[in-house]
């Protein structure tokens, strides 16, 4: 019996797709601001869902006393090596510590010193208790009276007619339903991308990683085929995380100041250097020039120390902490291995994403971007994506209200035709008949071919130019497989989506590895052609899909002072 889905059409002002930090925040503000309608469509649950579903224990991008935004702008620009958009660091970086007193005044617990000032943790970082993070927010979004959320709907198109934004199309991840969505403007909020690479606890395991696996890339795969223009998605981001339970490194190296030291009990972090990338490529050397393990040095530590790790892992990774308990010894008895994950694309951490004007809005009009799946602007963090979200929500109301709305829309016809493709589309997954390959089977070789070829775990993140041109013919090959595969039902329906999300952006990560001819960040970007920086590479590589095939360019550097608005 052949299986068919209903259609069902909505209408809203603003659609925000993702139901994660920024999505959250954006609908808060938009409420705030104004009495236009809020869609919100989550594919999983908006109570657990996003980079804050398990909570976390700091509050990563603040301005703490004695510090301005300034100063972290230059800490993100010399990280990022300077590839990055200062106008939008600003930007973010002066709303952090507002939208820190606003998540504190919804009931996050921020911890604090004896003079009642917010306890800080290094430079830029405050302490909180963060458990419930995630359900403080949907919460709050919850009772809003204009804020519809619908849960466990996948989104997995734009609608755009002349580059400008019309809505989008969803499925149920449980409901045999295919929803069209139209609205005013749209904020994408999806996060970043998971599960490209091949991870470092494959098979039953394959989930334990550092990044979301349920982030598959889907907001930038939709950008990609719409025509959005994309930045920077050669900065990939590798994790330096505890080893097996890719637990934070961060709460140990700052909590306890430990040094990254080998096996023969020598710091090795300041003869790489201390950016992020400098530290995962330091770990990666040092073990294959045979002075592996690697650790972070707790043995000495005080038994108070042992105490606060213990506690604050299980805040965040109980994982670690069992480890520990497990093997009878404290951090102070122990040093604690570490390695990088594979790698991931993700605009929290670097610089990858849309790119956008400083009101987040991307070159298709009337699409915004926000969170991970904003490019330009690293180092953002839960608060930044927060001040994204709020930057995104206030320039989509102040469009509404003065009526810079669709100037096209689709004609009946032109509806009705594209309604019966996705369907079409749809149904024909449902019923499709004795597949070659299962889901599983195309995702390990995708992530097959990007760890040997395009710089993974197994090739030490390392690549080269014939290494990438063989990469994009084995993906090429994989995405035409992936038109034939089978879905029982519509949760496996969003898994062959996920799969097509991700083989979309690799090809787009393929491209832009090709397309910078240096090494700027060692292991997020290791080129054996062009192992050296050089100046000429003092730009960003963006890249857009013209007439269906993608093409790379470069666009000048956006310094102090100076701003980038679209010209369309």
């Amino acid at each position: 019996m052949k299986k068919e889905v209903k259609v069902k059409q909505l209408q809203t002002d603003i659609l925000i797709i993702g139901g994660g930090t920024a999505g959250c925040y954006a609908a808060l503000t938009i409420a705030e601001h104004s009495n236009a309608s809020v869609l919100i469509l989550e594919k999983a649950n908006i109570k657990r869902s996003g980079c804050l579903a398990a909570g976390v224990n700091a509050i990563n991008a603040y301005i703490v006393k004695g510090r301005t935004p300034e100063d972290y702008v230059d800490y993100a620009k010399k990280d990022a090596d300077n590839i990055v958009r200062e106008d939008l660091l600003l930007t973010m970086c002066q709303g952090l510590n507002r939208v820190t007193k606003k998540l504190e005044d919804l009931g996050l617990v921020i911890l604090k010193d004896e003079n009642g000032e917010y306890l800080a943790r290094g430079n830029r970082n405050i302490k909180i208790n963060g458990e419930n993070i995630k359900p403080i927010l949907a919460s709050a979004v919850k009772k809003l009276p204009n804020v519809t959320v619908m849960n466990q709907v996948n989104v997995i198109d734009y609608i755009v007619k002349n580059n400008q934004i019309l809505g989008a199309f969803a499925v149920g991840v449980e409901e045999k339903t295919l929803y069209e969505i139209r609205a005013k403007k749209v904020i994408c909020s999806t996060g970043g991308a998971a599960g490209l690479y091949k991870p470092n606890n494959p098979g039953f395991s394959r989930h334990k990683m550092w990044y979301p696996p349920f982030n598959t890339g889907a907001g930038y795969a939709m950008g990609i085929r719409a025509g959005a223009e994309m930045t920077t998605f050669e900065m990939r981001f590798i994790a330096l995380r505890c080893k097996d339970t890719i637990a934070p490194t961060g709460t140990i190296a700052q909590g306890v100041g430990a040094k990254q030291v080998n096996s023969k009990g020598e710091v090795y972090e300041t003869k790489y250097g201390l950016t992020t990338s400098e530290r995962v490529y330091g770990t990666v050397r040092e073990n294959q020039e045979g002075r592996g393990p690697c650790y972070l040095g707790t043995e000495g530590i005080s038994t108070s120390q042992d105490e606060e790790l213990k506690k604050a892992y299980l805040n965040m990774a109980p994982s670690q902490t069992l480890k520990w308990v497990e093997a009878g010894k404290n951090p102070s008895e122990q040093n604690v291995e570490i390695e990088g994950t594979e790698p991931y694309i993700v605009g929290g951490h670097t610089a990858s994403g849309y790119w956008v004007d400083t009101k987040r809005q991307t070159t298709i009009k009337g699409l915004f971007a926000a969170g991970d799946v904003a490019g330009g602007c690293p180092q953002k963090y839960v608060t930044g994506a927060l001040v994204e979200g709020e930057i995104a929500a206030k320039a989509a109301v102040e469009e509404i209200e003065k009526n810079e709305i669709n100037t096209v829309d689709l004609s009946k016809a032109e509806e009705d035709l594209l309604i019966a493709l996705k369907k079409e589309e749809v149904e024909k997954t449902l019923n499709f008949k004795n597949p070659i390959f299962s889901t599983e089977e195309l995702e390990e070789a995708m992530q097959k071919v990007m760890d040997a070829y395009a710089g993974g775990i197994g090739s030490s993140y390392q690549f080269n130019e014939k290494q990438l041109i063989l990469a994009e013919e084995k993906i090429e090959q994989i995405t035409e497989l992936s038109n034939n595969l089978h879905a029982e039902d519509m949760h496996q329906l969003m898994f062959i989506y996920e799969l097509r999300e991700r083989l979309t952006l690799c090809k787009s990560v393929i491209a832009h590895l090709r397309a910078r001819k240096e090494t700027r960040w060692h292991s997020f970007a290791e080129n054996l052609d062009y192992p050296k920086k050089s100046d000429e590479w003092l730009k960003y590589v963006n890249s857009r899909l013209v007439n269906g095939k993608l093409t790379t360019f470069c666009r000048d550097l956006v310094g102090r002072g100076e701003t980038y608005e679209h010209k369309n």
